[in-house]
């Protein structure tokens, strides 16, 4: 009985793994081809910083590369910041196991960050601009067409609040962008994915993770809390981190306040009959719960 019970176990495990890998797969190809972000002929860097994110990120595109109408290369790209501990040969040997050109660039950014930010601030922004700068040459260097990175659908609704909360902008990260200095195309090809599922495929597949000393251990950074409230809401309310993340590819500038976006400034009545033109007084018919008066138009007294 406890042999049939497990072989039940192992089959039903067997089974969520493939509706996984499945679902990872169709979510990185739908967003390749939604944003154009691979073409035929790139040559793509891809950036794995030893995380479960960017360990994903290369192997699912290992995978999809073998069965893309386009033709594309792959070379991962590591770079060893001289943290203190770090184990210089995972990486490699990992690469090197995957059968994937690879170059580990060496670069002790991690003495500069310490040396310039104060004990107990946040070291990400610093340390966001050295790593950057750094990756942008190696990627002409590299004959890179395409830059790859690691974030998620988590880290893009975590950024969008991260810039209501703290700069006052309706801002998110894109799944694809033309880099500061003009000279690189970067793309985000875990744009549809959730983290909770790259964190069950990184254990699924037993990546070598490499902990972050400088910025991953840092519980006080603003983002570690915005991730917290946005876990928390997707476990009370199920669905509602995906109505975020929808409505950051919907947007209505006539139903913001952007005067740059929308000519609010010189608008003027047109005597025609818009269906989908605004009702000032209704309630948006998306926007359930309702309350049972709120249906009830005012009217002139008689």
């Amino acid at each position: 009985m406890s042999a049939v019970l497990d072989h039940d176990r192992q089959a039903r495990a067997a089974h969520e793994i493939n509706k996984l890998s499945k679902r990872l797969h169709r979510q990185v190809g739908q967003a390749i081809a939604d944003f154009n972000m691979i073409e035929d002929g790139d040559r793509v860097m891809v950036c794995v910083s030893g995380g479960k994110d960017s360990y994903a990120l290369l192997d699912i595109l290992l995978n999809l590369r073998q069965r893309a109408p386009v033709r594309f290369e792959l070379v991962a790209v590591n770079l060893d910041q001289k943290q203190p501990g770090f184990p210089e040969h995972v990486l490699p040997e990992y690469l090197a196991s995957r059968d994937v050109p690879f170059h580990i660039e060496a670069q002790d950014t991690y003495s500069v960050v310490k040396r310039l930010i104060p004990e107990g601030k946040t070291m990400c922004s610093l340390c966001s601009r050295l790593r950057r700068g750094i990756l942008y040459r190696v990627a002409g260097e590299l004959g890179a067409t395409k830059i790859a990175l690691g974030h998620h659908r988590d880290d893009m609704i975590q950024t969008l609040f991260m810039n209501m909360f703290f700069n006052s902008r309706l801002k998110g990260m894109p799944a694809k962008l033309v880099s500061d200095d003009g000279k690189n195309i970067v793309i985000r090809p875990l744009a549809y994915v959730a983290e909770t599922d790259l964190e069950r495929w990184a254990a699924h597949r037993a990546f070598p993770i490499i902990p972050c000393t400088l910025c991953g251990n840092q519980e006080n950074l603003q983002r570690v809390q915005i991730k917290k409230m946005l876990r928390e809401w997707d476990r009370q309310f199920p669905g509602r981190i995906d109505n975020l993340f929808t409505a950051m590819g919907n947007i209505v500038p006539s139903h913001l306040m952007d005067r740059n976006l929308y000519p609010f400034t010189t608008l003027q009545t047109t005597g025609v009959v818009n269906p989908a033109g605004d009702r000032a007084f209704d309630e948006d018919d998306d926007c359930g719960p309702k309350d049972p008066t709120a249906g009830i138009r005012l009217h002139r007294p008689t």
